[in-house]
């Protein structure tokens, strides 16, 4: 493949993503599992299906679950959403679930593994971030409201029975790379503290004795801007934006307004303390996995016990918000998007065993739509590239052209591990060949 070659075959459109199997069941309120239907085929043991070329197969959506039950909760969670939507317009029905869920997720931490965070982010001012951590601060479970707090303030105020860090402003704390790194104590101690047992270890007093402190809690982070990477990836993420024209919300006054908020904070009390130990035992199959999955599974919980129409659309909302981070996570310049760009390339060119260095750069670096062009001064360099790739166990090398002449490049077998496990539905690799079986 030559530079004309490369240039001239834009990033082919990533494929569709293969069809979900069956929607898992959920929790029946009140203990157990709703049994899969008899028809019903598991995603893990269901055929592969081959896609015919000239018929490429369309994603479809999982079959919707039935409602279950209604239990008290169900009617709680519905006042409650009424309450948020009263001062605060979010930007989808599924991102008012989700923090619907979270509210009331807060109120059952000491059953939780994982303690998710919600991450409120906006582009700009005004998009009503400050507004929604007020609603928050009268409804969650022992609220702690913090601007622009010291790691050392913060960690003190988690105990064993923990309580809500809201944290506002984020962006004066991890706005930009000197003060991400100003704050990285910071930064630790929100992702250490998604995940029970996990402390801090600080000496205190005059004789300097070691003490460990919690970092456990359930965190909502309010701020201008994405937050950093590692923070986002243990986040159910609400992207705030301004309010349109006709998009109306109630004022809010403390005085006036945080009785009734504060009731609502009672009654999710009484209604969750009697189902810790239910809660604790509950293992609800996810329609996402890995991290996702220990992060939602709290709200999940707490919509299967609430019953009526929640498990099903904590499952729709859980699927959606985790499908739109990964979309945006494939537009970030970094990670993935590089592995799914120099993928596009590869198969723009039929495939070719391998790819000179610069014939690479020359594709990364003319495509109108990708970052790598303004990546520097004069776009993203060999350098540049070899450090992002390295990341992934992917170095250059002496390469043979279809000329016969040998150049510095990168051959394809070296990238296939890394495309199935990062950038999966772009142009799909066949099946991995099992340890020990010829290649």
């Amino acid at each position: 493949m030559n530079e004309s070659t490369a240039s001239s075959h834009g990033p082919a459109a990533p494929s569709p993503i293969p069809p979900a199997g069956t929607w898992p069941p959920v929790a029946q309120p009140g203990g157990g599992h709703r049994p899969p239907h008899p028809n019903a085929v598991s995603p893990l043991t269901a055929p592969a299906q081959e896609s015919t070329p000239d018929r490429p197969e369309e994603p479809t959506r999982p079959p919707e679950i039935p409602d279950a039950p209604p239990t008290e909760g169900d009617e709680l969670l519905r006042r409650l959403q009424a309450l948020i939507a009263r001062f605060v317009v979010l930007p989808s029905g599924e991102a008012l679930d989700a923090t619907t869920l979270w509210v009331a997720a807060s109120h059952l931490q000491p059953s939780w593994q994982h303690a998710p965070r919600l991450a409120i982010v906006g582009p700009a001012k005004r998009c009503g971030k400050s507004r929604l951590l007020d609603v928050l601060a009268e409804t969650v479970h022992s609220p702690v409201l913090t601007v622009n707090s010291t790691p050392a303030a913060v960690f003190r105020s988690i105990t064993e029975e923990p309580p809500t860090l809201l944290v506002d402003e984020a962006d004066t704390i991890f706005g930009s790379p000197k003060m991400a790194e100003k704050n990285e104590e910071m930064r630790g101690l929100l992702n250490a503290g998604h995940q029970r047992d996990r402390y801090v270890l600080r000496v205190v007093g005059s004789d300097h004795t070691p003490h460990r402190f919690h970092t456990f809690a359930m965190a909502a982070i309010a701020g201008i801007g994405d937050l950093p990477d590692t923070i986002m990836d243990r986040s159910i993420v609400i992207r705030m934006r301004r309010r349109a024209e006709g998009e109306r919300v109630s004022p809010y006054r403390t005085k006036r307004d945080s009785p009734a908020l504060r009731a609502m904070r009672t009654d999710l009390a009484r209604w969750a303390k009697p189902l810790a130990d239910q809660a604790l035992h509950l293992e609800p199959q996810m329609p996402v996995e890995d991290r996702a999955a220990d992060t939602w599974e709290p709200l999940v919980i707490v919509a299967d016990l609430a019953g009526g129409s929640w498990p099903r659309r904590a499952r729709q909302a859980c699927t959606r918000l985790v499908s739109s981070e990964a979309e945006s996570e494939d537009e970030h310049p970094s990670g993935a998007r590089i592995l799914a760009d120099i993928r596009r390339i590869f198969h723009a060119g039929s495939d070719p065993d391998s790819i000179a260095t610069d014939q690479l750069l020359f594709a990364l670096n003319g495509d109108p739509e990708a970052p790598w062009g303004e990546w520097g001064r004069g776009g993203l360099t060999p350098r540049g590239l070899a450090g992002m790739l390295r990341e992934f166990g992917i170095s250059s090398g002496n390469v043979r052209m279809g000329d016969g002449t040998q150049r510095k490049g990168y051959m394809r077998n070296k990238f296939a591990d890394a495309w199935r496990r990062y950038c999966p539905t772009v142009h799909p690799l066949g099946p991995a060949p099992r340890q020990g079986s010829p290649r």
